[in-house]
C-alpha cells in the first residue's frame, strides 16, 4: 500500500475492494462489533472487517502484510485470553460466513466458521443428525474445532475434530486451499488441535452422526465430596453412550430449585445419553442412586435442549479460567475442589469436571495435534466478575493456586481452556514431539508468524 496515505484512508480503500463490510470507529455500530465474549478485554481495533468470502479474507491478509497491521480472527469471540480482538489492528470477523450445506443422505455438512455450535446443532438435528460440540451454544465453531472440541458426545463420537473431514483455509500467502487426509495432509493434521496458527479457516466439513433418540438434561445434586467423587466414578464406568459435563457452582435462583439452596454450592450434572430411553434409564441409575437429587430434569428431549443451561448471549462478564487434565477424582480431590470454590468470593464461580475416555481415547495420539487421548479427566476453575480493574489479579491468583492444588501425574492441558499462562501453558498443551511437528507445519504455511494472535506456535527455524 502507498504509505503516503493515512492508514484510515488505506482501510477505506480496502473496504471498496471487498464484498464484505469494514467497520471503523467512525461507524455507529463499531462498539457492538468490537466486543468479545470475555468482558475483561476491551479491544479497540482500527477496523473490524466482516468478510463475505474466503477471497475477502485473502485480500485482508495481503493488506495486513503490506501495512504491517496486526490481525486477529473472530469466530464466536470466546477466546479466554482475548485473542479474538486487538488494539490498533485488523479483526477478521467471520460471523457473516454463516452458510450451512447439509447432505443428509451422505451424513455430511459444510459449515461456515462464522456459525456457532448452537446454530449448527439446531440445523442438523432437524435431520436426526448431530455433531458433538461443547457446552455453550454461542461458541464459534471455528475456534472450538481447531482446539479439539471436548463436548457432550466425547465418549460416543470422540472430539469434535474426530468428525472433521476437511477444512477450507486461507493461508498467510493468500492462497485458498482445502485440507483433508489426502490434500495438504500435514496442514489437516495440525488444524485438528493446533489452533488458529496456520491460516484463517473459512469452512469446515463434518461427518454427521445419527441421533434418532436422545435423553439429556440437568441432574442437580448436593455438593459434597462423596457425591462429586461418586459422580466421577459413575461417569468413568458408564457406557460410551453417556457423556456428562459436571458444574459445581452456586445454585442459581431457578424455579425448579428450592429457595433454600439458592446461592449455595450444588453439583449440576449435564447428562447426555445418545440412545434409547430404556437404556438411558439404566445408564443414569448409578448417578441417581448417589443421593436424593435436588432436581432431576433428565429425560427424552432434543439434543439442543442441553444449551438451555447456558447463560444468555448478551451476558459478557469478565472471566478467569485455569484448567488441567488429571488422573483421578477421589474423596481427597473432591474435598480440595469444593474447598477452593468455597473460598472464592467472585460474583459467580464455577468448577467444571469432564470425564473423558470412550471414542476419544481410541484414536491414536499421533493421529491429530490433540495429543491427550489417554487423559482421563479435565477439570477447570472459572471466576466471573464485572469489576475488571479490581478483580483480575485476585481471581487469576485464586484460579492458579486452586488448579495447582489438584495437579497430578497428568500435567497436560487443553489448549482451548488455557488462561494467560505463557509458554508453560503451551508446553502442557503440546508434548515435545507434537510441538516440533506443529512448528514445522507452521514454517511451511506461515513462516513469518502472521497468525500470532492465538496460543502461538512459532515457526521452526
Amino acid at each position: 500500500m502507498d504509505k503516503r496515505f493515512p492508514i484510515e484512508d488505506q482501510i477505506e480503500m480496502l473496504g471498496a475492494a471487498l464484498k464484505g463490510r469494514v467497520v471503523t470507529p467512525a461507524d455507529a455500530d463499531y462498539e457492538t462489533y468490537r466486543l468479545v465474549a470475555n468482558g475483561r478485554f476491551h479491544h479497540h481495533p482500527a477496523a473490524v472487517i466482516r468478510v463475505a468470502s474466503a477471497t475477502d479474507v485473502a485480500a485482508v491478509l495481503n493488506f495486513a502484510q503490506a501495512t504491517d497491521l496486526p490481525i486477529a480472527v473472530r469466530s464466536g469471540g470466546h477466546s479466554v485470553v482475548g485473542h479474538s480482538g486487538n488494539n490498533g489492528g485488523l479483526v477478521i470477523d467471520l460471523r457473516d460466513l454463516n452458510r450451512i450445506d447439509i447432505d443428509a443422505g451422505a451424513r455430511t455438512a459444510w459449515v461456515g466458521t462464522g456459525l456457532t455450535a448452537g446454530q449448527i446443532t439446531l440445523a442438523v438435528e432437524q435431520h436426526g443428525l448431530i455433531i458433538g460440540f461443547g457446552d455453550a451454544p454461542t461458541v464459534g465453531v471455528g475456534g472450538l474445532t481447531l482446539g479439539g472440541g471436548i463436548g457432550y458426545l466425547i465418549r460416543k463420537h470422540g472430539l469434535t475434530i474426530d468428525s472433521l473431514l476437511a477444512a477450507e483455509v486461507v493461508t498467510a500467502a493468500g492462497e485458498i486451499v482445502v485440507a483433508d487426509e489426502t490434500s495438504h495432509p500435514d496442514l489437516f493434521w495440525a488444524l485438528r488441535g493446533g489452533g488458529g496458527n496456520f491460516g484463517v479457516v473459512t469452512r469446515l466439513k463434518f461427518r454427521l452422526h445419527p441421533l434418532p433418540e436422545f435423553t439429556g438434561g440437568p441432574l442437580v445434586l448436593p455438593a459434597t465430596p462423596e457425591v462429586l467423587a461418586g459422580f466421577v466414578a459413575a461417569a468413568e464406568a458408564a457406557p460410551d453412550e453417556l457423556s456428562s459435563i459436571v458444574m459445581i457452582m452456586p445454585a442459581p435462583p431457578l424455579p425448579f430449585l428450592p429457595p433454600e439452596v439458592h446461592g449455595k454450592l450444588v453439583i449440576i450434572g449435564a447428562m447426555a445419553y445418545a440412545g434409547a430411553p430404556d437404556a438411558a434409564t439404566a445408564a443414569l441409575a448409578p448417578f441417581r442412586a448417589l443421593t436424593t437429587p435436588i432436581a432431576d430434569l433428565v429425560g427424552p428431549a432434543p439434543y439442543s435442549s442441553l444449551y438451555q443451561l447456558a447463560p444468555p448471549e448478551d451476558e459478557c462478564p469478565a472471566v478467569t479460567i485455569r484448567s488441567r487434565f488429571i488422573d483421578r477424582m477421589g474423596i481427597a480431590e473432591a474435598t480440595t475442589m469444593l474447598a477452593a470454590l468455597e473460598r472464592c468470593d467472585a460474583p459467580m464461580k464455577l468448577g467444571q469436571v469432564r470425564v473423558l475416555g470412550g471414542a476419544a481415547a481410541r484414536v491414536p495420539a499421533e493421529a491429530t495435534a490433540f495429543a491427550h487421548r489417554k487423559s482421563r479427566i479435565l477439570v477447570a476453575y472459572l471466576a466471573m466478575y464485572d469489576d475488571v480493574a479490581d478483580a483480575v489479579g485476585a481471581y487469576d491468583l485464586w484460579a492458579t493456586e486452586a488448579m495447582a492444588e489438584l495437579r497430578q501425574d497428568d500435567a497436560g492441558a487443553y489448549v482451548n481452556f488455557l488462561g494467560d499462562e505463557g509458554t508453560g501453558g503451551l508446553n502442557a498443551a503440546y508434548p515435545a514431539a507434537t510441538w516440533e511437528r506443529l512448528r514445522k507445519v507452521k514454517r511451511h504455511y506461515d513462516p513469518e508468524n502472521l497468525f500470532r494472535s492465538n496460543q502461538n506456535v512459532p515457526p521452526a527455524v
